[in-house]
């Protein structure tokens, strides 16, 4: 399901009661400026009918103005389907590489193994990210802080070229264990996570629950495996993640997209802590401003015929 769709709310519900007081007063309105409505009391309303020139009339100004209405109403609600980005355009989102230091990560598939792949492409995206706010994570059976978000990017690429398979306390393949870590490193969720890894053996459902207690972050997963192999291994759990699956290349396509994905600003929060969302009211103003318009358009003059 589309984000937009997803996230898609009224930030001032209660205004939604005020369309039914709406309703009724258009419904008042157009009875009361009904030209015909002394008649209809004291004429049958089959002579009224043949004897009106157009007994079934109604002024359309007054389908324009319920339609005004309606329009005030979902502004006054504020539909919002996007938070608001933040209004410092120096501030990026936190970028958090989560690395696999699993055994399988060993394997040479031709040499280098994969899991130097990984320490190059972690000191490339080091570079792309120059200055903007980079942590990392590794995990195997157990996920283990190594640096938070830092702008010394420069650090994360040293650090990650020090993991190895042989200094994880506990063999396995737990990303979901490193999503949780994630979640407690940045408690408002507003940061992106990259996976790095060549399979991920847990289970799609711990690794959804996972994200949804994290608060859902945007997630990337690099698939390490040689240029041309499959990593459709990976797409179960890419879904499961909501995550944008993303093959390693011999360049740095790969990482290029990584960088563009992860420049989201960040969010704007407000003192309690809670996301601030966009007032999509305002793009309703225009409709609201043609529609004000309309009533007071010339209607065209019937020709009167001679006898």
């Amino acid at each position: 399901m589309p984000e937009a769709l997803t996230n898609f709310h009224f930030i001032r519900p209660a205004a939604l009661l005020l369309a039914p007081l709406a309703l009724l007063v258009w419904w008042l309105w157009q009875r009361r400026s009904d030209p015909l409505r002394g008649w209809r009391i004291q004429i049958d309303p089959e002579l009224l009918h043949a004897l009106a020139d157009q007994p079934e009339s109604r002024p359309q100004r007054h389908v324009t103005v319920l339609v005004g209405w309606i329009f005030a109403v979902l502004a006054i609600t504020g539909p919002s389907w996007k938070p608001e980005p933040s209004p410092f355009a120096d501030d990026a989102t936190p970028l958090i590489v989560l690395l696999k230091a699993g055994v399988s990560m060993d394997t040479p598939d031709p040499a280098p193994s994969r899991i130097e792949r990984a320490h190059l492409k972690i000191k490339d995206l080091a570079a792309a990210r120059k200055g903007q706010p980079l942590g990392l994570i590794a995990y195997a059976g157990s996920a283990h802080l190594v640096l938070p978000p830092t702008k010394d990017t420069a650090a994360v690429a040293t650090m990650a070229a020090e993991i190895s398979t042989e200094i994880m306390p506990e063999p396995g393949d737990r990303p979901d264990l490193a999503i949780a870590l994630a979640a407690e490193l940045l408690a408002d969720g507003n940061s992106t996570l990259l996976i790095i890894t060549d399979t991920a053996s847990s289970a799609a459902s711990s690794l959804a629950a996972s994200s949804k207690a994290a608060g859902s972050p945007f997630i990337q997963i690099l698939a390490i495996a040689p240029p041309g192999t499959p990593i459709n291994t990976l797409d179960p759990i890419a879904r499961s993640l909501d995550a944008d699956l993303v093959a390693m290349t011999t360049d740095d396509t790969d990482i290029a997209r990584i960088v563009k994905s992860a420049a989201r600003p960040p969010i704007t929060r407000i003192g309690d802590g809670t996301e601030r969302w966009q007032d999509g009211g305002y793009y309703l103003v225009p409709a609201l401003t043609v529609l004000a318009l309309l009533p007071f358009r010339r209607e065209p003059r019937t020709k009167e015929t001679n006898a």
